[in-house]
């Protein structure tokens, strides 16, 4: 049906239903996050001349809006030239020259080199704790798979890789598309090849504190005490049964924490019905953690296309951070005011 007011009702109804990206824009200093990597950050020598750089503000924010929709260099490229929302976040709205997509990926290549990701995680968590969100109610420990694309390697390849070496016949070229950090897994008998997501959460306000970010095939225990939280104003650890080990138990009590991991039957000594309890208990507490890599997935940190353990962890880390962000903002707009 033709409107004459067709414009003005769109953008009635666009208010109606928010836009996320004011959202960010309302709660959110990037001037600040930039500040944490411009204080570090190395771009080159100026004087060979070019095009000056895009500011960092402008990158991270297209770096946050890229991990929040799950979008490619080059679906972002698009994206960033055909969307008003995405250019009114970005400030690019009366600007003729946008970043591309080599644009993108080259900043990303940047963070990870100078390793910045670490800077504006920090910078993020001061602004929770500016804003009141300090970890409280405990500590959730826990991991999730994060799959890539499979690799199609013959066995030798493979056992080559297995070996650290790199398999006869690979040039640089080809050593470059190839993903050799890699493993494959399997749980619930299913097989996942891919990377593993440690993640720490506060309890009460569901913010990811701490990660590792490992190959698939790593055991979940074992970066378990690198993401523990000193600060958490609560001295609660929980933890499924897979991170049950009496020495660790042990550490947890002499360190000050409450042990709050779920126990492990044996065939032969199965758990008492104290211990079931004990275990549901902590399910219920448990089943926050969850929340944040519910988030995660559905802005798709299940599955990152990337090679290399060390892009790996820039990307997940980006997805952590664009969460973090997102859940802060929303709880602002809520007018949560913390106690």
């Amino acid at each position: 049906m033709i409107s004459l007011f067709a414009g003005e009702e769109r953008s009635a109804k666009r208010e109606r239903l928010g836009d996320p990206l004011q959202v960010l824009d309302r709660h959110i200093d990037f001037a600040a996050l930039a500040k944490a990597v411009d204080a570090k950050l190395v771009i080159g020598d100026a004087g060979r001349g070019g095009r000056p750089p895009y500011p960092t503000e402008l990158m991270i924010r297209l770096l946050v809006v890229q991990n929040l929709y799950n979008l490619s260099d080059d679906a972002m490229e698009y994206q960033l030239l055909d969307r008003a929302s995405f250019q009114r976040f970005a400030g690019l709205e009366q600007s003729g020259r946008v970043p591309d997509a080599k644009t993108l990926w080259v900043w990303r290549e940047r963070l990870k080199k100078q390793d910045l990701i670490g800077d504006i995680s920090e910078a993020v968590g001061g602004q929770l704790a500016q804003a009141g969100f300090i970890a409280r109610g405990g500590q959730i420990i826990d991991a999730s798979i994060v799959t890539v694309p499979i690799q199609r390697n013959r066995r030798d390849e493979n056992e080559a890789i297995g070996r650290g070496e790199v398999p006869a016949g690979w040039n640089e070229a080809k050593r470059e598309q190839k993903d050799v950090d890699a493993r494959w897994t399997i749980k619930h008998g299913k097989s996942y090849y891919g990377y593993k997501l440690h993640a720490n959460t506060d309890r009460r306000w569901g913010f990811i504190r701490r990660i590792e970010v490992t190959t698939a095939s790593a055991n979940d225990t074992t970066v378990f005490e690198s993401i523990l939280d000193a600060t958490n104003t609560s001295r609660a650890v929980y933890a499924d049964r897979g991170y049950a080990k009496a020495a660790r138990e042990q550490a947890l009590g002499e360190a000050g924490y409450r042990d709050r991991i779920q126990r492990k039957g044996q065939a032969d000594r199965p758990l008492s019905q104290a211990q079931q309890r004990r275990n549901r208990r902590i399910a219920r507490q448990r089943a926050f953690g969850e929340h944040p890599f519910a988030r995660l997935a559905q802005m798709g940190g299940k599955c990152i296309r990337t090679i290399g353990l060390a892009r790996a962890r820039m990307m997940i880390a980006l997805k952590v951070i664009t969460h973090n962000v997102m859940h802060l903002a929303r709880l602002r707009q809520r007018r949560i005011v913390p106690a």
